[in-house]
């Protein structure tokens, strides 16, 4: 059997932020959302309670505890979901004051993974101008160059960062929005063998880029012509941040049994779609309904973050959910990893330790993990 890396995404708006200060108040961070969340229906499980509490993760001390659980319970690394955009950073204090200044932080690889789409105001949504942007994340060649220089000198030095066969992991999240901000598809290839120059001249090696590389569909639905835009801009990994959430219907809830088989026939056509390696991605559950107005209706209007509701996510049918999916991961795909997220909460998509649920889910993958020693 084959060795497979578990990497969580971590999400990282639990700390200030001086764009959130603007855009929210002082001090503000998503913390806030999570407590006024209601149960919008019997049964509904909200709010959701963190069990240590609404904590600083730009705190070292926070973080060396984040770390250690993560990999206690078999989590190999964090890619950090990383904003960037034409002016600057966002959201980075997580990574940079509180990631990389914890004592115990050379124990667990990392990499990025460049959000590069819009801001937008969900937090909380309205119903009525859904999402609206709060900051453009076009950019220009120029803007990359600007913003991947700074990756490169701020991250992919570390020995710790996560490497595949020796090339460092850099993840962009939405390669389609690159490809028509740049011109096209020669134009990113262009610019994307810049990048890969300048991280040779830095000394660093290759790159292994990675990508969503569902949203390419936006371009075209075709298979052949699919892969021949991730080969032409080389892609060299397909990434899965979500399992299917839109339905034909405006269902409310949708029991997590159905997400998982979901989930399963998603991963697996991902496998039969897609020529490069195929990255096997696993959730908790989805629940997007914190990010909505809590004194508005509730309902699916299958436009984010006003999606159904996952319910009935037990650490049990998780456990079922990982094992399979794992599964798929080691026998069907040739990714090269295996992800899942670590603290997505308003999304209801996390692991870390709740109250009620204690580290249920974490014990899931751990009990998982041990069965394959």
């Amino acid at each position: 059997m084959k060795k497979l890396k578990l990497y969580s995404y971590y999400f990282p708006n639990w700390h200030e932020d001086k764009r959130n200060n603007v855009w929210h108040g002082k001090g503000w961070t998503e913390w806030e959302v999570l407590k006024v969340a209601k149960a919008r229906f019997p049964g509904h499980n909200q709010p959701l309670v963190p069990m240590w509490g609404y904590e600083d993760e730009s705190d070292p001390v926070v973080m060396e505890k984040k770390i250690k659980t993560a990999l206690k319970y078999g989590i190999d690394g964090f890619i950090f979901d990383t904003y960037y955009y034409a002016d600057g950073p966002y959201r980075e204090r997580c990574i940079q004051e509180g990631f990389l200044k914890a004592k115990n932080f050379k124990d667990m690889e990392f990499a990025i993974m460049w959000c590069n789409h819009d801001a937008i105001y969900a937090h909380p949504s309205p119903r009525n101008i859904i999402s609206p942007v709060l900051k453009s994340g076009v950019v220009t060649e120029e803007d990359f160059i600007r913003i991947t220089d700074d990756f490169i000198e701020k991250y992919f030095h570390y020995p710790n960062y996560i490497r595949v066969d020796g090339k460092l992991l850099f993840a962009i999240y939405n390669v389609e929005k690159l490809i028509r901000e740049f011109g096209g598809v020669d134009e990113c290839v262009r610019i994307f063998n810049d990048l890969r120059k300048r991280v040779r001249d830095k000394g660093l090696g290759e790159i292994h880029l990675a990508t969503v590389s569902a949203i390419i569909e936006d371009i075209t639905k075709d298979k052949k012509e699919i892969n021949k835009i991730l080969k032409s801009v080389g892609i060299d990994e397909s990434l899965r941040y979500w399992w299917p959430v839109k339905y034909d219907d405006d269902r409310l809830t949708v029991e997590y049994e159905d997400f998982m088989e979901a989930g399963i026939a998603a991963t697996r056509e991902d496998i039969e779609v897609y020529d490069i390696p195929t990255v096997c991605h696993v959730m908790t559950g989805t629940d997007q309904s914190p990010r909505t107005i809590q004194s508005e209706v509730y309902e699916n209007l299958n436009i984010y973050p006003w999606y159904a509701i996952v319910v009935n996510n037990t650490p049990i049918l998780f456990e079922k959910a990982f094992k399979a999916i794992r599964e798929i991961a080691l026998k069907e795909s040739k990714g090269n990893f295996m992800t899942c997220v670590w603290n997505e909460w308003t999304e209801s998509n996390y692991l870390e330790p709740t109250m009620g649920l204690g580290y249920s889910y974490l014990e899931a993958i751990k009990k998982v993990l041990d069965e394959e020693k």
